[in-house]
């Protein structure tokens, strides 16, 4: 299920678990990354959304509270059936320069597993979307259905991690983006190779970066190192957390990274409108970042490269 555009204009990679211990989550990089021959079905990082659930009378304050962070514009709120059996959602699309968001506030039932997807992905024909996706490795878990402008899916990937295929009957057209956010995926250290592996081969991406210790402070353990796998495809950015579940709250909570070009000025705008920050600004790695709450509830990461 996605926000429709009804009311917008109406590689396979081999990768060895890693082995978990008390004080670090450590993990092996990947070495060997190989072109499937799967088809590509993928449109561009502007058309994956950030799938948000809020309440009804939290709708109005999270969207704008979005855009007096990031900026941008949205498209007219309405009330849909973006499901295959009945319901009746608010729903709007927050389109940033920094990532788009789906928004839905159920004024009825969720139908099941509504709710449980992370992001929506364009495809570029769903049959064949479908076809990739069992081939490497992921589950169907809502079969295509129609909905007025064309067609919605539902699979998971190995690992656990739901995702929404829609396809368009007149393909939608969004400008680029000024930068592209991280889908953030936390999975554990036994479902880390399934979930690469079938993700890479889905997406024809690549990993862009293995690191076996990075900074616990990035997870909320700054005495410890995990693994952490950074991949890129035409679908936008993917991290992959890996860890052993032992979390501290927000960590695990949030579903995409936004990078933005200051963060001190950012975290200024989002606290004038009213979100929270969860997790103050630290250094590590290559970004500085921090850990925020919107009205709504809605959690993010937002960072900025430490050299741009």
């Amino acid at each position: 299920m996605r926000t429709t555009r009804a009311f917008v204009a109406a590689v396979t990679v081999f990768l060895v678990s890693g082995c978990v211990g008390p004080s670090s989550f450590l993990g092996t990089p990947a070495v060997a990354q190989t072109t499937t021959a799967t088809s590509n079905v993928a449109v561009g990082p502007q058309y994956d959304t950030t799938h948000v659930y809020v309440a009804p009378t939290e709708f109005d304050r999270f969207v704008a509270s979005v855009v007096a962070t990031f900026g941008g514009t949205t498209s007219k709120k309405g009330v849909f059936t973006v499901t295959p059996t009945p319901s009746e959602t608010m729903s709007q699309l927050v389109l940033t320069p920094v990532g788009s968001i789906s928004v839905f506030g159920f004024e009825t039932p969720i139908p099941y597993p509504f709710g449980s997807e992370r992001t929506g992905y364009l495809v570029t024909d769903m049959p064949s979307a479908i076809e990739v996706a069992q081939a490497t490795g992921a589950d169907i878990l809502v079969s295509p259905f129609n909905d007025p402008i064309g067609l919605d899916a539902i699979i998971q990937w190995p690992g656990g991690v739901n995702t929404q295929f829609y396809w368009h009957t007149i393909a939608p057209s969004y400008a680029g983006l000024q930068t592209i956010p991280e889908n953030r995926v936390y999975v554990s250290a036994y479902a880390a190779k399934a979930f690469i592996t079938s993700f890479m081969a889905f997406s024809h991406g690549e990993v862009i970066s293995d690191d076996a210790q990075a900074p616990g402070v990035e997870v909320g353990r700054p005495t410890d190192t995990y693994r952490r796998i950074r991949m890129q495809s035409k679908f936008g950015k993917v991290t992959a957390l890996v860890t052993d579940g032992h979390l501290p709250y927000p960590y695990g909570r949030e579903i995409t990274g936004y990078e933005v070009a200051n963060l001190s000025d950012t975290l200024s705008k989002a606290k004038a409108a009213g979100v929270a920050v969860l997790v103050a600004p630290y250094q590590a790695a290559d970004r500085n970042a921090a850990m925020v709450q919107f009205p709504g509830g809605y959690i993010a990461e937002i960072h900025s490269l430490v050299n741009r």
